[in-house]
């Protein structure tokens, strides 16, 4: 047997084979990709557009920078980051190849045919060259990573020197309390959100469940270092349901 095999990781609160995960997790947002919008928006009360908008904010995009939006599925982020920078170049990376065309069908990307790639891709072997980007993100992603040091791995390669990583991701309140409400929203609503609205609980399932396994913030912030960043800091959003993490590759 081969070591992936050996290994087991997270699916939800499953254990499965490393293998195995990446095309379970390809099989759900496959399942999604055409409510996954909407979804978003019921989920969070269109509370993720300003966690988006945010991460603008304090990305700042600039004139003439090449992003590279990983698991960047319909383009929401890469959109934002081409609006505030209309020269710019941005390629959305997803290991999802319906996620992409979804994506592909918005108007917003009709408007940016010239200045935005879509690529099918694996945020753990990225199919770029050392130093091709500017700025990398992934938003709502990285939870689903087989192995998440390697994702930021290949972050810190395809980075030019001076480039900067940004991670939008759901993470955990620091109110015990808090955290205790949230989950019962969590495991109660949003499973059965996805059976009204998408047809598909068992998805929704899996999603409640990998935000619960996902790192507590200084613990992911202590992984991006390991990577090879610099300057790594983080910002709570709606009180730590969600967190922005910021690194540089000095």
């Amino acid at each position: 047997m081969t070591d992936e095999q050996d290994n087991t990781t997270h699916f939800g609160f499953q254990t499965v084979p490393e293998s195995e995960k990446a095309g379970k997790v390809h099989g759900i947002f496959t399942n999604v990709a055409s409510k996954y919008d909407i979804m978003n928006d019921v989920m969070s009360g269109g509370v993720h557009r300003l966690w988006k908008d945010a991460m603008m904010d304090w990305l700042a995009p600039r004139a003439g920078q090449r992003l590279l939006d990983v698991a960047g599925g319909t383009g929401d982020v890469a959109f934002r980051f081409m609006r505030r920078a209309p020269t710019a170049h941005a390629t959305v990376c997803d290991m999802t190849e319906s996620m992409l065309i979804a994506g592909q069908k918005r108007a917003e990307a009709e408007k940016l045919a010239g200045s935005l790639d879509w690529i099918v891709g694996d945020a753990m072997a990225l199919p770029f060259a050392d130093r091709s980007f500017d700025v990398y993100t992934i938003s709502f992603g990285i939870r689903n990573v087989t192995r998440i040091p390697d994702a930021l791995s290949e972050a810190f390669r395809v980075l030019k020197p001076g480039g900067r990583l940004m991670v939008l991701e759901f993470s955990q309140l620091p109110n015990p309390m808090m955290q205790k409400a949230y989950d019962l929203y969590s495991f109660n609503v949003i499973p059965r959100m996805g059976q009204v609205i998408a047809g598909d609980r068992d998805s929704y399932q899996y999603l409640v469940e990998s935000i619960r396994n996902f790192p507590d913030q200084e613990t992911f912030a202590d992984m991006i270092r390991a990577a090879g960043f610099e300057q790594v800091k983080y910002r709570n959003l709606t009180m730590g349901v969600a967190a922005l993490h910021s690194g540089w590759k000095l």
